[in-house]
């Protein structure tokens, strides 16, 4: 996937790798909000919250975009999200939080679906060097 005389990244590959790119932008997005919204109570817990929030929604716009140019690497922080992804659907399950809890999981279920697809796992593996 790195040459020009390679196959483009398959359609599952670049639907995951799309939805990572979303839930990284909103991640930042998430971040925005955060530095606004700080008070004098709580800088410390909303400084540190909206910089980890930017830095892992850059670290995921950028996994995205990567993957599909046939860097291998990203991967692993994707299929990582989208683990954290279905904890975090796990502990929102119930109460008002259920239809959030229901995007989550059924975001992170696509994207994983999508990196672990044959074709997602051929394109990555002949761009890794493997047989």
């Amino acid at each position: 996937m790195n040459s020009e005389n390679s196959p483009s990244a398959p359609p599952p590959l670049v639907t995951a790798a799309s939805i990572t790119a979303v839930e990284g932008l909103l991640l930042v997005a998430l971040a925005v909000l955060e530095m606004a919204n700080l008070t004098g109570g709580r800088v410390t817990m909303g400084l540190t919250t909206a910089v980890f929030f930017a830095a892992f929604g850059v670290l995921l716009v950028g996994c995205g975009w990567l993957i599909t140019r046939g860097h291998t690497w990203p991967r692993g922080p994707i299929l990582l999200a989208q683990l954290i992804g279905l904890g975090l659907a796990w502990n929102l399950r119930g109460g008002e939080t259920t239809v959030v809890s229901v995007v989550i999981a059924v975001v992170a279920v696509i994207v994983l679906a999508g990196m672990l697809h044959p074709a997602s796992i051929e394109a990555l593996n002949e761009a890794d060097g493997a047989p």
